[in-house]
């Protein structure tokens, strides 16, 4: 019996979905032509639309030699790395689930999307991988020109030109303040930590989360956040350099008070700017999310000031007990109150039957129920499989979608 063939192209960084808003896998010849009609109507000078184009040309070749064969292309992240290749395993896994194909001819650009080989090869046979190459230029010219396209994409953008130039302002801005070579040493040092333990895609997510923009009336509560955040560093300041006490635990305390002073109120702005984005965009049950965050955090800090006093000799230890057991009701009261807020939004939210994208663009499923309890919604794939996921993992909601993490 004849094995069945799939041509398989690659786009590790996701240009389909960046430049012609296409979300891959892309299935079939004519999906295939219309995706890479728009990627190159797009952006005539990407590789990745070649590529397709080259699949195209190969399914067909295969067709006319008769054998049994499909045709579908990949897309990895514009992030690269863990998160492109975790996104090549899902959608390959969707593939041959659905395909139920034998073998594979692999259509590539180049060598990084070579990265996918062993990815494929532990799930199916490779009979041959075939490299795009352009006619009218030269071996040289291919290479200038490949370098030159890589560097307008932002990941490369900022290996290459951001990181040296970060580092050359570091020690200009050091040298300047006669702060020596220790500071720009110590700033490179923790870019490495957070680059060589992964935290750089959790910080970026979060800073992300924040949701500035000027043109919102919840720009104002940031500012004034901050605002009200150096005053209360300026107000612990004080605090401790001018309390006449000599016991460094109470100075720290008296400090820490004059922090705390004015702190909540910075919390209390920010998170109040978070809800009004969240509603704007139709996010009620993340927006309460943020309400029980202001309220635990109030809890948190009182918490703190009553330790201080006690540290400086205002409370007795016995009412310290006391006032931590009172807060500690508190706290889980509002956990009990933002628990039954959250169900009543999560059951009226209109969440069911929207489509399901993650945010590399690519297409999950349809939302079929919700479980207001558990916080989670049922979503059915294209391939009659059922996931659940976090609503928490919502990032967007629109009319038609919504966009998860």
């Amino acid at each position: 019996m004849a094995e069945r063939l799939l041509v398989l192209a690659v786009d590790i960084d996701n240009d389909l979905y960046r430049k012609a808003k296409r979300t891959g896998p892309v299935i079939g010849k004519e999906a295939n032509v219309k995706a890479a009609t728009a990627l190159a109507l797009a952006d005539p000078q990407d590789t990745d639309a070649n590529t397709m184009f080259e699949a195209v040309h190969k399914y067909e070749e295969l067709k006319k030699e008769g054998l049994d064969v499909e045709i579908a292309t990949i897309t990895g992240s514009e992030r690269e790395g863990y998160a492109a290749d975790a996104e090549l395993s899902r959608q390959l896994d969707m593939l041959l689930d659905r395909l139920k194909v034998d073998a594979c001819v692999l259509v590539t650009d180049g060598a990084s999307d070579t990265r996918v080989l062993p990815i494929l090869k532990t799930r199916i046979k490779v009979n041959s991988v075939d490299f795009v190459r352009m006619k009218q230029a030269e071996q040289f010219e291919n290479a200038y020109f490949a370098v030159l396209e890589k560097l307008k994409e932002p990941h490369y953008a900022r290996i290459v030109f951001g990181i040296p130039a970060v580092l050359l302002l570091l020690f200009a801005i050091s040298y300047y303040l006669n702060y020596g070579w220790q500071l720009p040493v110590a700033l490179i040092g923790l870019y490495l930590v957070i680059k060589g333990f992964g935290l750089e895609d959790a910080l970026v997510s979060s800073f992300k989360g924040f949701g500035f923009s000027i043109s919102r009336l919840s720009f104002l509560f940031y500012v004034s956040a901050l605002l009200f955040f150096f005053i209360g560093l300026i107000l612990g300041f004080g605090a401790f350099v001018h309390n006449p006490v000599s016991n460094q635990l109470s100075r720290d305390s008296y400090a820490v008070q004059g922090f705390l002073l004015v702190f909540p109120i910075s919390i209390g702005l920010y998170l109040i700017g978070r809800i009004m984005d969240l509603e704007n965009r139709h996010m009620r049950y993340r927006a309460i999310n943020q309400g029980t965050y202001i309220s635990y955090s109030i809890v948190s800090l009182a918490i703190l000031y009553v330790l201080t006093e006690w540290f400086i000799g205002q409370i007795y230890f016995w009412q310290f007990l006391l006032w931590v057991a009172v807060l500690i009701v508190i706290g889980y009261g509002i956990s009990i109150l933002s628990g039954m807020v959250k169900r009543h939004a999560v059951e009226h939210s209109s969440l069911k039957n929207k489509s399901v994208i993650n945010d590399i663009g690519a297409y999950i499923g349809k939302v079929t129920s919700i479980d207001p309890k558990r916080g989670v919604m049922s979503v059915r794939t294209d391939y009659g499989s059922t996931i659940s996921l976090e609503i928490d993992r919502i990032s967007t909601s629109e009319a038609d979608r919504i966009i998860v993490r």
